[in-house]
């Protein structure tokens, strides 16, 4: 059994604990509103393309924008860029509450709320990464981004059930308004948290903002990195084949499983992945397993693929649901060691812009999972789709590991 002194290191931090907190209510808030939100769009337009629009809203700003966002976290204090994020998700909330309490909500303010919020997530990511680098150090950053993983999973499991018990309670349009103070303890806690460039002990001069350069001159940065650059790869590919975009088509899989109604046995395929990956932070932290390491990193995320493409291949609903529940342990247990190898490997002067490139390798190109998985299933099922696109990601993750021995590890 591991010592307890290896258990939930970042959780000793007495900083981390707060920023622990504050953060997965956020992440929750986050989810809050997509509920909210969705519904509102689906009571007032029933449309499908919109639907969509949400979607690449979602995604597209992380592919375009990650890496500006990553060199503003570099030059300023990230702190600050927080909460110019929270300011702007509480912004969404609040316009999606009072243009539906007033009654004129029309598709195109939509949309624009939908953008908002994109960017709301955009300015927040790099930014988030770099603090708790500053908080924690790079001996228990594995534990301190495994952890922030974690409490992503734990908003995205509670903020269905949170948003639609507000809605319950209040209606939707004054539950999304509520929303805006579940965002408010991150914008109070960034205030005064003591971290940020002015509390650094190594002062490293920050490189000026050159716009569209930045991203070209990162790559160039890094390309001689065998760690970092497998590990952006890594990232790219399963965001591109498999992402998100198989949980859109979670009815037709519960469908063809037999368990198409909506009931619990419906929302446990939903919430199998959450559960998943739960497991794996609780148990992974609990017993301070699985340090960040290149090779392990490409074997987690094989065996998320073959999970993946297993659930795709399953027609025993039992099978599918305890493959979706390891893929969720497998899935947060590669993409927090990659998250971490990619910041330990990072120049310091440029650390928030290669985070940012991370960003926009893992998250942005989720945009195109729909069309790996939902568009090419439109012509020759979804669950040869699915399959085969992790098949192609068991591929590439078998030659970005043939690279990667190449060097150190």
């Amino acid at each position: 059994m591991a010592s307890p002194e290896k258990s939930f290191l970042a959780l000793r931090h007495p900083g981390f604990r707060g920023y622990f907190i504050v953060s997965v209510l956020a992440m929750m808030a986050d989810s809050v509103e997509h509920v909210i939100s969705y519904w509102l769009m689906y009571q007032k337009f029933h449309s499908p393309a919109l639907g969509g629009f949400a979607m690449l809203s979602h995604w597209l700003p992380f592919l375009f924008f990650s890496v500006y966002s990553g060199a503003l976290a570099d030059r300023f204090d990230p702190r600050r860029i927080m909460q110019l994020g929270m300011a702007m998700f509480m912004a969404a909330s609040l316009g999606w509450g009072l243009l539906f309490f007033a009654g004129v909500l029309e598709m195109w303010h939509a949309m624009v709320l939908l953008v908002v919020h994109g960017f709301a997530g955009v300015l927040w990511a790099p930014a988030a990464q770099l603090l708790i680098h500053d908080i924690v150090g790079e001996n228990d950053l594995h534990s301190a981004v495994r952890l922030n993983a974690t409490g992503r999973w734990l908003g995205l499991l509670f903020g269905p059930v949170v948003g639609a018990g507000m809605m319950t309670l209040f209606g939707p349009a004054l539950g999304i308004l509520l929303n805006v103070l579940i965002y408010l303890p991150l914008v109070l806690w960034a205030w005064k948290a003591p971290y940020g460039p002015r509390f650094r002990k190594d002062k490293v001069p920050a490189r000026a903002l050159r716009g569209f350069a930045d991203v070209t001159q990162t790559i160039k940065d890094i390309a001689g990195n065998r760690i970092i650059v497998s590990m952006l790869l890594l990232s790219a590919g399963a965001g591109l084949f498999i992402g998100t975009g198989y949980q859109a088509q979670m009815p037709e899989f519960a469908h063809d499983l037999g368990h198409g109604d909506p009931g619990a046995a419906y929302s446990m395929l939903l919430a199998a992945d959450a559960a998943g990956a739960l497991i794996a932070g609780v148990v992974l932290e609990g017993r301070g397993l699985l340090r960040a390491n290149a090779r392990s990193a490409f074997v987690l995320a094989m065996l998320w693929a073959a999970a993946i493409a297993g659930f795709a291949a399953s027609s025993v609903y039992e099978l599918a649901l305890a493959l979706l529940l390891v893929a969720g342990f497998f899935e947060l247990s590669f993409n927090a060691m990659a998250q971490t190898l990619v910041q330990l490997h990072a120049p310091a002067p440029i650390r928030g812009r290669v985070i940012g490139l991370y960003h926009m390798s893992s998250l942005g190109m989720r945009a195109f999972s729909g069309v790996t998985i939902g568009l090419a299933g439109s012509l020759i099922g979804i669950h040869w789709s699915l399959a085969l696109s992790g098949i192609m990601l068991l591929a590439l993750t078998s030659g970005l590991l043939a690279f990667t021995l190449k060097g150190p590890s």
